[in-house]
Parts: structure tokens; sequence; C-alpha cells
């Protein structure tokens, strides 16, 4: 994982593009604000709201307050699933005790057909660290999260091609931010650790082309 942190950090530095957000958690209205770290000035860019009895996470445009995705949090099974404009997206657990997921993407591609995306997360005590991989396992975007912050949660970084495009844009924000909340639930969900025990990871691939 240090070496991916490595060659993120220097991707970033030969990109086209690269742009910053950040990530506030507001314990008055339980939403997380999505803002641009670039300008301070900046209105939220997006509004994230979970909604843990329904077992589901909204993602919404801060702009209008349109929901623009949704996030699954299932009790037992480590798959999950999110929405984006009303598009499924399958996460497929790759391993039953990592954070490794893949979903396929048609934002990411130049083709008509769809390209397999990676989230992968290296926990530390203090820091957890989400990146997303293309289909060439170049990273696209990181997500680092402040376990002990209570209000600047983390930060988003995003590079090329999701730095460019709103679409795109769009795409990493809802599948990372589902696979970190998720995440969330698993590391205290004694459910979740059974469903792993019998969880067949990296199976149906072929099976989630159909999602598309």
């Amino acid at each position: 994982m240090e070496l991916q942190s490595r060659n993120f950090e220097q991707d970033a530095k030969s990109a086209i593009q690269t742009r910053n957000l950040e990530v506030d958690f507001s314990w008055k209205k339980f939403k997380s604000f999505i803002t641009s770290k670039d300008d301070k000035e900046s209105q939220p860019l997006y509004i994230v709201e979970c909604k843990a009895m329904k077992s589901q996470i909204l993602f919404k445009s801060a702009s209008d307050d349109t929901i623009i995705g949704t996030g699954s949090l299932p009790a037992v099974s480590i798959d999950t699933e999110c929405t984006l404009r009303g598009q499924p997206i399958t996460l497929k657990a790759q391993k039953r005790f990592k954070i490794d997921y893949e979903y396929l993407s048609h934002a990411f591609s130049d083709t008509e057909d769809a390209v397999p995306m990676t989230w992968i997360c290296d926990c530390g005590l203090k820091t957890w660290e989400f990146i997303c991989l293309d289909s060439q396992q170049m990273p696209v975007a990181k997500f680092e999260v402040n376990a002990w912050a209570t209000k600047k949660i983390g930060a988003i970084e995003l590079l090329g091609k999701a730095a460019e495009s709103g679409e795109v844009r769009d795409e990493v924000i809802v599948t990372g931010l589902t696979v970190f909340y998720f995440m969330v639930l698993r590391s205290c969900n004694i459910f979740n650790f059974f469903g792993a025990v019998f969880s067949n990871p990296g199976k149906g691939k072929k099976d989630r082309s159909n999602d598309l």
C-alpha cells in the first residue's frame, strides 16, 4: 500500500489536472458536506446523508438538493451496491477481510464497454487511505480519512479524468463514500463478519456485467 501511495503522489504531479476536495461532518445536521479544498469561499458541491435506520446513504447535489445517488449498507453480505442517477452499480468484494472492491464503469471507459475499477484501503490507527485504481491498476482518486476527526473527517484528491469530468467525479464520490461507510459498518457488525466467512469474494464478475 505504501507503494500505491507513492505512485499516487507521483501521478498527481504529472497529471494534466488535479482537484482537491474536503469532507466536513456536521454533528448538528448529521450530514457530510463535500467542498472544494482549493477555493475556501466555495459552496458545498455534495451533501451526504447516512440513513442508518434504512441502511442507506443519500448523495445530493448541494446546488439544488436533488438526489444524484444512493448507497446500500447490507447487514450481512460483504458485497454492496450503489446507484448513480438511477443506474445500479455493484461493488463486489474481492477479499474477505480486506477492503478491496471492484465495480464496472462506463464513465472511465474510452469505448462502449465498461471497464473494471477497484477501491482498496490501507487502515492505520489514525488514517484510513482509500485509493481508486483504474483497469490498469493506476490510481485515479484518493480519499484520506482521519479516523479521530470530529468535523474535518477527510480529503479527496482527484486525478486526470476524475478531476476534469463532473460525471466521473460523481461516480468517484458515490462509489468511494459508499465503500467508506460500508467499511465503518463492517468494522463493528458481527453479522458482516459471518457474511465474510461464508462469502465467495471475487466471484460473479460475469453476472455484474448485466448491471450496466
